[in-house]
């Protein structure tokens, strides 16, 4: 047909070899030596260690940053937790735009803009300033997360030495939460508040050139074109609902707490919506009809609520209840970075040995037994309680995230893998800022009950309470803050044991973690 002769068919002639094959733009590149892969893991946790200890290093740095910028109490928590949300809330989107546009140039991009924002920060001269720069961390923070995880997969396609660089991984993520006081605390002490922005500038010139020489670029020409209208609903949904959970918890029933969470779940409702009747969505939310792929992602939001705000609130009570300096309260949270690094190590030979889903459950009931240890140590609170907890959480946290990663990135194919970066670390860092938000609002509104018939000032804060100057007034304010604990940590260890159960009930028995991406 169409003049092409036809002849019967004879003996075949010999083939000459074929030249290799170029890879696929959603697959490594054949020929990484072990020693490369683990090089490219070194330069990715790099990057991920600054942006984890971001989220915690301004903990012990709060009282110092108080004296000199004067921020009122809705500033010092904006401070604080909008670094998370923002970056949770654009997670989404910026590994949507890796999947398509390259996960190696997000990367260097997003840590460029992390490095100038840093800059930023250090040098403002006001609490707007301050925030401005750690909004612009966020961004560049939320170009760089979901790459690390995202380039891990496509690097590491084997699925046992894969979920060993994961457990590195999520031990870098973890760890660098948990040392982030410390580093702060010893900065703060010798050069100020700023020198915890200033230290990320050398880090960041060191690896964004180590990360051009070493990083190979992965990319997916099969993909549309980026869903802008959605990539605008997903980030709206998010840093909304996350605004009017932080003002329910902190405020009640108000205009602005409730009108913020209806706007979120709408936006989330019309992100599905949209996504559902793409053919290329930004998010496959079906992912979510798969009972793993769902605990996985609410196991690594609880994971880090828990360690985000037991940070936050414990490094206040050892500077403001106990009297110790930065660095001393930094030094008093490294229990937390040691055990999350046990933990996380030690995750994949624990789903080796009794599964998925009791792995996924010990990390969750860890992070209940620590808080469950605060909440009955009896006040006033003495460090000894505080290092068990800080232990217990940094197991659980370490084993939590680290199983929770395995199975969201064995979810997806590795052309997607933005998208199993984007759901781990928006759960990673929304638990964070959530963590500071809800749990820290409600220890605020504990802390003020307590302190009704003191001065309105000292009621705002412990912080305000110890500027005033007054020792009775600081001691009451220190046994409130002590007692508001208490109640914080029996909140916490209702909300975690049932998340617990219900991750234990949607992760089936048997689940193995596999690299086929289905």
């Amino acid at each position: 047909m169409g003049g092409t002769a036809q002849h019967p068919p004879g003996p075949q002639a010999p083939q000459p070899p074929q030249p290799p094959q170029p890879p696929s733009s959603g697959s490594a590149p054949p020929g990484f030596s072990r020693a490369r892969r683990w090089s490219m893991l070194a330069v990715l946790c790099a990057s991920l260690l600054l942006v984890a200890m971001d989220a915690t290093i301004l903990n012990v740095a709060l009282p110092s940053l108080i004296d000199d910028l004067e921020p009122d109490a809705l500033q010092q928590l904006w401070i604080i937790d909008v670094y998370g949300l923002v970056l949770g809330g654009l997670l989404v989107t910026t590994g949507g735009i890796g999947d398509r546009y390259g996960r190696k140039l997000l990367f260097v991009s997003g840590f460029v803009l992390f490095g100038a924002a840093s800059v930023l920060a250090a040098t403002a001269a006001s609490s707007a300033q301050l925030i401005g720069g750690r909004v612009l961390l966020a961004i560049g923070g939320a170009m760089v997360m979901p790459s690390t995880l995202s380039l891990i997969r496509n690097i590491f396609t084997d699925p046992h030495e894969r979920t060993l660089a994961i457990g590195v991984w999520a031990s870098v993520a973890g760890a660098g939460a948990a040392i982030g006081p410390l580093v702060g605390g010893v900065l703060v002490e010798e050069y100020g508040w700023s020198a915890a922005f200033w230290v990320n500038v050398p880090v960041v010139v060191a690896t964004v050139a180590a990360g051009l020489w070493l990083l190979p670029e992965f990319k997916d020409a099969g993909h549309g074109r980026l869903d802008w209208v959605g990539a605008v609903l997903s980030v709206v949904g998010v840093i909304t609902l996350a605004w009017g959970i932080k003002h329910l918890a902190k405020n009640g029933v108000e205009a602005s707490g409730p009108a913020a969470l209806a706007l979120g779940i709408i936006a989330l409702a019309l992100f599905a919506r949209r996504q559902l009747a793409r053919p290329d969505p930004l998010l496959d939310v079906r992912l979510f009809r798969r009972r793993a792929f769902t605990a996985a992602a609410l196991a690594t939001l609880m994971a880090m609520l828990a360690i985000g705000a037991a940070l936050y609130l414990l490094s206040l009570w050892m500077q403001y209840v106990h009297g110790y300096s930065p660095s001393q309260a930094g030094v008093r949270t490294l229990p937390a970075a040691l055990a999350t690094l046990v933990g996380s190590l030690s995750a994949p030979w624990l789903m080796r040995r009794i599964g998925v889903r009791a792995a996924m459950a010990l990390g969750l009931s860890g992070l209940v037994a620590g808080f469950l240890v605060l909440a009955l140590s009896p006040e006033p609170t003495t460090y000894p309680y505080v290092a068990v907890v800080l232990i217990a959480l940094g197991l659980g946290d370490g084993i939590a995230i680290t199983t929770a990663a395995a199975v969201l990135v064995s979810a997806v194919p590795a052309e997607r893998a933005g998208q199993a970066g984007a759901v781990s670390e928006t759960s990673y860092e929304l638990g964070v800022g959530l963590g500071v938000a809800l749990l820290g609002s409600i220890h605020a509104a504990a802390y003020a009950d307590r302190m009704t018939g003191q001065p309105s000032a000292a009621q705002q804060s412990i912080g305000d309470a110890e500027q005033l100057g007054d020792p009775d007034v600081l001691a009451a304010a220190r046994t409130a803050f002590d007692a508001a604990l208490t109640t914080t940590s029996w909140v916490s260890v209702g909300i975690v044991a049932t998340v617990t159960v219900l991750v234990t009930a949607l992760v089936p028995r048997r689940f193995i973690v596999t690299s086929s991406g289905h």
